[in-house]
């Protein structure tokens, strides 16, 4: 396979939609995002007088939590969101799409996570002796995953 077919993983933007409709135009630049996966769980049902295999059933789908992390940002809606749901325990879900792009900037895939909330903030340590970046990490849990291919 040619190395102009790859598909690399750093040219990416994360879009939430207010709402579910109404796109945050500032809250789009992210370091990192994990988290894109879901799992059909199975639940196991053994046949009566048969010892030598059991039946697999399929029972739902679960999604491990969107993780984003970013520079610490001060204005954000994002941060507001988050605080409101941390400090007063009142979620508001939105939408929130991660668009890969390729070398031209043209879209050519994304992940649609539907009705996400924050369930986690983290920020790094505060280092004195360390001149680095100050990291935020949110976590948001989901409903649904919907993958998207261009």
């Amino acid at each position: 396979m040619p190395y102009q077919d790859l598909v690399l993983g750093h040219r990416f933007g994360v879009f939430f939609f207010i709402g579910g409709v109404v796109p945050n135009p500032l809250d789009i630049r992210f370091k990192r995002v994990s988290g894109l996966s879901g799992t059909i769980n199975t639940i196991d049902l053994r046949e009566g007088g048969q010892n030598t295999y059991t039946h697999k059933l399929p029972d739902g789908i679960s999604h491990d939590n969107l993780v984003l992390e970013r520079g610490m940002v001060v204005g954000s809606p994002l941060n507001v969101e988050v605080n409101v749901a941390l400090s007063l325990y009142a979620m508001t879900p939105s939408n929130v799409m991660i668009t890969l792009f390729n070398e031209s900037s043209i879209p050519i895939g994304a992940w649609l996570c539907i009705k996400a909330f924050p369930v986690r903030w983290s920020t790094s340590d505060l280092d004195a002796s360390e001149g680095s970046v100050v990291i935020d990490t949110f976590e948001l849990a989901y409903t649904r995953l919907q993958v998207l291919r261009i």
